[in-house]
């Protein structure tokens, strides 16, 4: 039995999955704890006997498989968000999937103001070593986990429908995830969140990878998914935002508010890509 600090058994928490079918689709989801902090199945320092993946703990598993010398503060390896077309196509959103996009290795890392982050932040904990062995930021520009036979076109020609998004129409279903977050020893934030809502006549998702270091930096790499049920495809929107904070003129109450802040960092990259659904 493995217990947290305060006594309770981990292995026993509530874990909240839900399964709804929208015409040919089946949206489903699953929620649960943190990952732990360390090796729930020995007390040695170098975890569970290397003998395949099935037999590892989740947190030796997530350890192994994404190789970073520490992950975020919070990683939530149980959540997940699964779409599913009855053709056997699916589109999945996980922790291991966006954190295995994580630069690391003996990368030369060089965010864009990594230089001011380091001189402005030397009493943070985070020393030399780390910040030159891997994206400490935890960037990801992760777009979704796809399985099945998709057809990818690039198609700048297609774009989402704002208008009929901005429409007020019945919602079937809402629902929001947190894959991972980290404060970045109390300097900023990093997180991924996936938010997905099904209306009668579709469904619209974002993945959103947020940073900020504050006095520093912000950047935003958004993934968003459009769907019309009538329709064989769906249209998938990558883009990527990111600037100083000296170059945005945002007072800083207005720098915890993403929904506010994000349309107001400048626009680097935009991809649109059709998925399309095989018959």
């Amino acid at each position: 039995m493995v217990m947290t600090s305060t006594g309770v058994n981990v292995n026993k928490l509530p874990v909240s999955e839900e399964e709804h079918s929208f015409g040919t689709w089946q949206v489903k989801y699953k929620q649960s704890h943190i990952l732990h902090s360390k090796c729930t199945e020995t007390s040695s320092e170098n975890g569970c006997p290397i003998e395949g993946s099935d037999k590892l703990c989740i947190f030796c598993k997530f350890s192994k498989e994404v190789s970073l010398p520490h992950l975020p503060d919070m990683v939530f390896p149980n959540n997940l968000l699964i779409l599913k077309h009855k053709s056997g196509a699916t589109i999945e959103f996980n922790a291991m999937d966006a954190l295995k996009k994580v630069q690391h290795g003996k990368m030369n890392l060089k965010i864009a103001c990594s230089s001011e982050w380091k001189e402005a932040r030397q009493d943070t904990g985070l020393v030399d070593n780390e910040i030159g062995s891997f994206d400490w930021t935890f960037s990801t520009d992760y777009c979704g986990t796809l399985s099945g036979e998709w057809v990818m076109q690039n198609c700048p020609d297609v774009s989402i429908n704002w208008d009929r998004l901005k429409q007020k129409d019945k919602i079937l279903f809402f629902h929001e995830l947190t894959l991972f977050e980290d404060e970045l020893h109390d300097n900023g934030i990093s997180v991924l969140n996936v938010k997905i809502r099904v209306m009668e006549w579709g469904f619209f998702l974002l993945l959103r990878y947020f940073l900020r270091v504050d006095g520093v930096m912000i950047r935003a790499n958004d993934t968003r998914f459009y769907h019309e049920f009538d329709a064989d495809y769906i249209v998938r929107e990558i883009t990527t935002r990111e600037a100083k904070i000296s170059e945005l003129n945002i007072p800083p109450t207005a720098m915890a508010d993403q929904n506010s802040l994000v349309p107001e960092i400048p626009l680097r990259r935009t991809v649109i890509e059709k998925l399309v659904l095989k018959k």
